[in-house]
This record gives C-alpha cells, structure tokens and sequence, in this order.
C-alpha cells in the first residue's frame, strides 16, 4: 500500500479506474462501499479508498470530508485518513505545519464533542497520534495542555460534552502509544514523558470521580480513562487515590464492572503487585484485597448473561501467581504456604463459575451469549492450567476426590453441571500437561463409566476427556476397554459429533498397536456411521485419518480385508457418479468420496514412516513383503478415477480431490509407492496437457522430490517434467496473469527439480531460456506467494551456473534482466514484505556470477531515475559497492537491501519503519 504515495495517478479502481482523489470521488467510492449490492464493485471501491487514504490529496479531501452537512460514514472516513497520514506519514508533514495541523483538530474534536461518538474518537486518536510524534520536544506538555484546552470556559460546547470529549481524548492516547510504530528509542523518550503527565491526568480524575454531581456517564469515562493510564506501568503510589475511589465507586451497581476492571488493572502491572508482596508486614491487608478480587471472580450469576465481572479479574491471578513464582527459594515458600489455599479456592470459585445453567434457562439463551460463554470457559481453562504450575499434582488429587465423593455419593442425587465442570477441569490439565506420572489416572478412568450421561454437554466433556487422555491409554492399554465402548456408542450421536470422532482419532494414533482386538468392532462401528451419514464432511475426514491410524498395525491381509469392506460401497457409488452426466449435486458427491480416500492414506502407514523419529525402543512391526495394501487399492481403482477425470477435467476441485489422493499416498509410502509411478506420470501428463491446474504441478513436485534420483523412475518423471514444462511456457506465451497458482507451482516445481535432480536441466529438450524468462517474469507479480516461489527458483537455479552448462550459458546471456526486475522491486515495485528473497537473489548472484553482476549493476543503476527517482547517484553508488563487497554473510546483504527499499520509497528514517 505505502508504494501508491508517490503514484497518486496510478489510483485505478472504484467504478472508474484511475480516478483522481478528490472529495466527490471518495464520496461515490464510499456510497459504492456501503450500497453497492455487488460484492465485486465493493471490493473494488474499498480496494479504491485505501489507496485514496494514503494519497498526499488525502490531506486535502480529509477535512472537507468532516463538513457537519456530511452523514458520519462520510465524516468517518475523513477522521480516519487523517490518522493514517499522521500515524504513518509523519514525515512528509513540515514542521512549521504542526501547530496549525494541531489546532484544526482541537477545534474538529470540540465540534463532535456534541456530534457522532466514532467520528469523535477517530478525531481523537488523530490527535493523539500527533501527540506521540511531537513529544517531547515539540509539545512537551502536551497532556496538560489538552486538559487546559477543554476546560476553557470560552468553548460553544456544555461542560458535559467537553469533558466527556476531553476523557476520551485521554483514554484514545496510552491506547494508541501501545499500538504505535514509534521507533525504540522514541518509544523510551515518549514513554517517560507520559509517566511525567500522569501529574496533570490523575488529579482532573480523582476530582470528577469523587465529585457528587458527577454524572453517572461521566464517572464511567474516567474509570476506562484510569484503566487505560495504569497499563503505562505507573507505580501504584501514583495511583493510590484513585484507587481507593475506585473501590468507593464499587458501591454504585452502574459503575461496579467498571470499577473492578481499573483495580484489577491497576494492581495487575509488572511492578504492582510484587510491590505489595514485598510488604510483608502488610500481609494481611494484601490477603484481603485478594480475597476482595476473589469475591469479584466468583461473583453470584452466569456470565455473560447475569454478570460480567468475573472475566476481568483472570490476569490478576497470572500475574499474581508469575510474581510469587518469581520470588527465590526461601521467601517463595513463606508466600506458597499464605496463597496455596488461596489458588485451592480459586480452583473451586472457576469451576463453580465454568458450570453450565440449568437446561431450561440454558435454552433461553442467544447464541452470542452462549459463544460468549464457550469463549469464557476456555479462559477459565487456561487459568487452570496456568495454577497448575503452583498447585502440581495436588491439584489433580483434589479434582479426583471430588468427582469420587460426587459420583459414589448416595446421599444426594448429584447434578450434572457439577460432574461436567470437574471432568472439564481435569481435562484442561491434561490435554496440556503430562499426566502420565499421575497415580489418579487409574482411579478416573474407572469412574468414567460410572457417571450418568443424561446431557449433551456433559457427555462431550466425557469425550474430551477420554482424548486427553489417550497417550496414558497408551501406556496402560489394559484400561482401554473402560473407555473405547463410550466412544463407539456416542459415534452414532450427531450432537457428539465432533467430541466423538476427534477421541477416536486421538486413541487410534497412539494407541493403534493396542488396538488389533478391538479393530473388527471400530471398523464396524465406523462403516455404520459413514453410511448413516451422521457426521458432516470434516468429521467423516477425521474419522477417515483415525482409521488409517487403525489399519496401520494389522497384519497386510487383515488391512485388505478391512479395506475392501471399508471402500467397496464408495467404489461402486463412484462407479455409478462416473457414468452420469456431470452436474453440481454428483460434484460433490464425487469430490467426498475422493476426499475419504485420500484422508485415509494419508495415516494408513504400515512402514510406520512417521514412528521413525520416535527411536529404536519402537515395538515395530515385521516390515511385510509384497506390494503394499494402500498400493493394491489404488491400482485396483486407477482405472475408475481415470474415468471419472476424463468427465471432470475442467474442474478445478475434482482434479484437485483426484491429485489429493495420490499426493496423501506419496508421501506417506514413500519408497512403496514406486509401482504406481509409471502409471501415474503418464496420467498426470494427460490432465495437464488437456487443461493445466495447479494440482498436477504440486503432485508432479512429490514425485520429482521422492523418484527423480532414482535411475529406474529418471524415465517417466523426465518425460513428465519435460511435458509440463512446454505446457505452461505455452500458457506464458498465451498469457499467465490469469493463474498465478499455476505459476507459482510451476516456480516450485523448478526449484524442486534443480536441488533434487539437476540432471532434469541437461535434456536438450528443455528450453531453459524460455524458462529463465518466464521466471523472469513471474517475478513482477502482484501475488507475494508467486513471487516468492519464483525468488526461490532463481536462489536454486544461480548455483548451477558452473555444473550444468544450459544454465551458465543463459545466465550470461539473460543474467541483466534477472538483475533489473529485482531492482525495480526494490525499488518499489514489490512489497516490502518480499525483500529478503531479493536479497537472497543478489546474493547468490553476486556468490555465483561476481564478474557478471559487477558489470550488470553499475550499468543498470546508471539510468536517472531508475529504479526510483529518490535516489541520488551516490546513493546508487554506495549501494553497487556495499553489496559486490558483501559475498559471505547474507543477513548483512538483506540489512542493505532493506536500507535501500527505504531509501527509493522516500521511508528511510520515518515512524512507518520503527516496526520492519
């Protein structure tokens, strides 16, 4: 985006492309943007105003666009270019501008104080962007100067609208210096000189907090204002009036959750608490405000619905807990021996607010509530993993002993929130940490079977559970008969979808060599619920892979007989796709069953290839002889998915879901999969040839990266890559803007073959000039991916000058237009976000072709203007120089290229670097 600054011309978008910025276009690009109903020309127009918000006539237009006759939409699109311009253009603005740029939106902010609320806060956060940028020698006290401005009683505007304007202003400005991309340095000098302003801030607070006629909104806005100023770090003595009008305003229910957020904030920071630890004779007085934020976390009601407290004291018990940990031996142990109860308490207090409400009331609840309770619960998991870290193995202990007085109890019918929430405790231990060691394992596993699953909720917290669980399974696989059962029987239930079928796969991973006995029953199982249809798509892949994993330690004929009752209705339902004519509902049931297939080979793995990083105490099975069962398969249906892609092979998916399949296998068999090579070529030569997709490029790569070296392979692989070469260098000459993924693939493919096979680049056939070109090419790109895929031809293919001899030879002859494109994208072509693979290519040409490129750059760089006209000839100079001299340290050449990116797009020293 930055690079349209100096191309104001080259706007092209919105209805008419190459528009100039003026204020009656941006108002028809945002009208377009809002009313459009064509998703193209909103794209369009939003693609439009980005580059118009970045343009110099952006300060223009900005202020016309805040006219009071303007509708707010209009207005906020003004008050948002002028941040940008500020934020990240800080630079181009003449110091002599300040002040008048400074007052204007002082003078737009007291206008909306009574106007719209985003129009203002986007003023505001305007102004507090030039705030930082001036601090501290151009507006040293810039924060008492704004409390001096808005409360002059000369203003147009009531007091309630100026202050509420001003304490905006206020809360915007430590909330845009936390985000801002002010330089290191900078950001030190500004932080201090905020931590200096704190003196003119809190006084104004304190006052308005403890006022009696402060209204209520008011009191609000300074509890947000003090809780954005307390997250600058302040020491809590700077704070400790506020503070404590802060738990004087916990008496008004208006203002409680207000409240308990900035005390929490405030006692939250680094320094804070450890502050109040080291206090030791005010021990107790410390206990107490725990205790206080403890009644606050367990506070009466069910978030979000009757409160919305509880969620904003979770970093209060993180932080407490890093700064006891923090402390040495000695003293750390004074404090676990005060606050281990305490964090037992905080265990009961979460899982009493983690549980559910009862049915009937849950029933009554939105949707957003109940996702906003989803999103709590896993906070409140994470929270009890965290104090896992204090608690250790006690924590589990105590779980378990609950669950067991629960479960076991015969005194009162128990409810099963209550269960749910201790399994839901116990699960979000273990799904993180090792419980492996833990001797209350055995006891749960035992218990599991016991507990009365009467509700959806609970029963899918049984189920994680159970996953959590599986690598202990492992370890102990004569437990595996408790819990296997539970999780075939909740397969069949729709509502336990993604529970069910995600612990399955997780047992059939790690504990598949233990699974043989059960096999028979799981495929069954499986097989019923796949026809049924229970399950949606991603679920039916999952329960694929967890089968894969199953198969994976039988014997090979019982995986051929599982296999061909497993896959035998999907064949013959292909069979019958494969004869109808082609329409969208046979689609998709085409590209599922190809899906199944290829996300069943992808884990079914009888040479345990992904075991081998695992060492030798493996208990491996005989590596079989003979073809391999995932091979058989294929061969037996080649003959059908030729078929069915002789229907198919102008869509994209389904020649996508076929090449899936074979790409799944390749990599899984690896050396195994060399029958089905021969065959395979000549299949993916004929779809490319027909109609080029990305896919076929992709699979070609696998097979290149897996069989090129092998001589017995070297024949079709060759043949193939020759074919899809002359393909896409074809589709070059008819015009590739249209498939950037099939040039990027192809990029890819190129590089694969040089570094695993370079032999590929000797064949006469091969016209590697027209592949340098088209590469040449590809590097001009707009899409990042391509680019980069084309970057990293170029690195493989510039070491191959010496040794093959094609390559050397078109290097000399075509070596400059390599050089000149990738100095036109630094010179601001390109994205800056590309410029290390750049660099990587200066430098294997500088590494590789020194002589060549000494000539090529002084040459190239002679021209004025090129690659930008911001630069000087002694820049250009400097830069030749640096990087001839640079030819073994590569990090030291992206340094320079980075440098110079900045120096041809007019960014070198500005704000907008501080973050690159």
């Amino acid at each position: 985006m930055e690079r349209r600054e100096e191309q104001p011309g080259a706007a092209g978008a919105g209805a008419a492309p190459a528009l100039d910025f003026t204020v009656e276009n941006v108002e028809k690009a945002l009208h377009q943007l809002y009313y459009d109903p064509n998703i193209e020309n909103k794209n369009l127009a939003q693609k439009w105003l980005m580059q118009a918000q970045v343009s110099p006539q952006a300060w223009h237009f900005s202020w016309q666009l805040l006219q009071p006759d303007k509708v707010p939409e209009i207005q906020y699109f003004g008050a948002s270019a002028l941040h940008i311009k500020i934020s990240r253009y800080w630079s181009d603005i003449p110091t002599d501008q300040y002040e008048s740029l400074k007052a204007q939106l002082f003078t737009q902010i007291t206008r909306f104080a009574s106007g719209s609320k985003i129009v203002l806060t986007r003023l505001c956060v305007a102004l507090a962007s030039l705030a930082l940028s001036m601090m501290p020698d151009a507006w040293p006290c810039a924060v008492a100067d704004m409390v001096r401005l808005f409360q002059a009683e000369d203003s147009p505007v009531d007091g309630q609208g100026r202050c509420l304007a001003l304490l905006e202003l206020l809360t915007v400005l430590p909330e845009e210096f936390q985000t801002s991309r002010l330089p290191q340095y900078r950001k030190g000098l500004v932080r201090t000189s905020l931590a200096v302003e704190c003196g003119a801030v809190f006084p104004l607070l304190e006052q308005l907090l403890q006022q009696p006629s402060s209204p209520s909104c008011v009191r609000q806005k300074v509890l947000k204002c003090f809780s954005s100023w307390v997250q600058l770090e302040v020491p809590l003595q700077d704070c400790e009036a506020l503070i404590q009008a802060a738990f004087a305003a916990l008496q008004d229910s208006e203002l409680f959750d207000s409240s308990v957020e900035a005390i929490v904030n405030a006692i939250s920071q680094p320094d804070a608490q450890r502050a109040l630890l080291d206090q030791v004779e005010h021990w107790q007085s410390f206990l107490a405000l725990v205790n206080m934020i403890m009644f606050c976390t367990g506070i009466p009601g069910h978030y979000p619905v009757n409160e919305t407290t509880s969620s904003l004291t979770l970093t209060f018990w993180y932080t407490l807990q890093d700064d006891i940990l923090s402390f040495e031996a000695e003293k750390q142990a004074v404090y676990q021996q005060v606050y281990r109860p305490v964090y037992f308490q905080l265990v009961d207090v979460l899982l009493h607010k983690a549980q559910f409400p009862s049915d009937e009331e849950y029933g009554f609840w939105s949707s957003d509530e109940k996702e906003q309770f989803r999103i709590y619960r896993v906070d409140i998991s994470d929270t009890l993993m965290y104090v896992y870290e204090m608690l250790g193995a006690e924590l589990l202990s105590n779980l378990y002993d609950k669950l067991g007085r629960l479960l076991t109890s015969s005194e009162e019918p128990y409810s099963w929130q209550h269960t749910e929430a201790l399994l839901y405790g116990f699960q979000s231990i273990a799904e993180t940490i090792d419980v492996n060691y833990s001797d209350v394992v055995p006891g749960l596993i035992g218990l599991i079977p016991r507990i009365s699953i009467s509700n959806v909720q609970l029963a899918d917290t049984v189920m994680f559970t159970i996953g959590a669980l599986s690598e202990w399974l492992a370890d102990h696989p004569v437990m595996i008969n408790s819990v296997l059962p539970l999780v075939l029987h909740a397969l069949g239930n729709p509502e336990l979808s993604v529970s069910s079928v995600s612990t399955l796969k997780k047992i059939c991973r790690e504990c598949k060599y233990d699974l043989p006995p059960y096999a028979a029953n799981i495929v069954a199982v499986s097989q019923d619920v796949l026809m049924k249809q229970i399950h949606k798509t991603s679920q039916c892949m999952w329960l694929m892979q967890a089968l894969g994993f199953l198969l994976s330690a039988l014997q090979v004929e019982e995986i051929l007989k599982n296999l061909h009752s497993l896959i035998s209705p999907y064949i013959q339902q292909l069979e019958k796709l494969a004869e109808e004519i082609p329409n969208p509902s046979n689609k998709l049931a085409i590209v599922h069953i190809l899906g199944l297939l290829s996300n069943l080979f992808t884990t079914l793995d009888i040479s345990h290839h992904e075991d081998d990083h695992e060492g030798p105490e493996l208990r491996k099975l005989p590596v079989p002889q003979g073809p391999n069962p995932v091979v058989v398969v294929l061969q037996q249906v080649f003959q059908l998915i030729q078929k069915v892609l002789s229907k198919w092979l102008n869509d994209a998916q389904v020649v996508e879901a076929v090449c899936a399949i074979f790409e799944k296998s390749v990599k899984t068999l690896l050396d195994d999969f060399a029958p089905m090579v021969p065959q395979l070529c000549e299949m993916l030569g004929r779809m490319y040839s027909t109609i080029p997709q990305a896919s076929a490029l992709d699979l070609t790569r696998q097979l290149v990266h897996i069989f090129a070296h092998e001589p017995a392979h070297f024949p079709p692989i060759e043949a193939l890559f020759l074919l899809v070469t002359s393909v896409t260098l074809t589709l070059f000459q008819q015009g590739p803007r249209d498939h950037p993924d099939i040039v990027d693939s192809f990029m890819q493919l190129l590089a694969q073959a040089l570094k695993r096979k370079p032999d590929l680049f000797l064949c006469e056939r091969l016209d590697v000039k027209a592949v340098f070109q088209c590469a040449v090419l590809a590097l001009k790109f707009p899409e990042a991916p391509t680019v980069k895929a084309s970057c990293g031809f170029f690195t493989e293919l510039l070491p191959r000058c010496g040794e093959v001899e094609s390559v050397g030879k078109v290097v000399q002859e075509d070596g400059r237009m390599l050089l000149i494109a990738v100095l036109e994208a630094i010179g601001g072509q390109a994205s800056r976000s590309l410029m290390d693979c750049f660099a990587d290519i200066l430098f294997a040409l500088n590494k590789h072709c020194f002589s060549l490129l000494s000539m090529w750059i002084k040459e190239a760089l002679q021209p004025p203007g090129f690659p930008s006209a911001r630069l000087s000839p002694e820049q250009k100079d400097t830069f030749s120089q640096q990087i001839l001299r640079e030819r073994v340290n590569k990090r030291r050449v992206k340094e320079m290229v980075k440098e110079f990116t900045l120096l041809c797009r007019g960014l070198h020293g500005t704000d907008y670097t501080a973050d690159y």
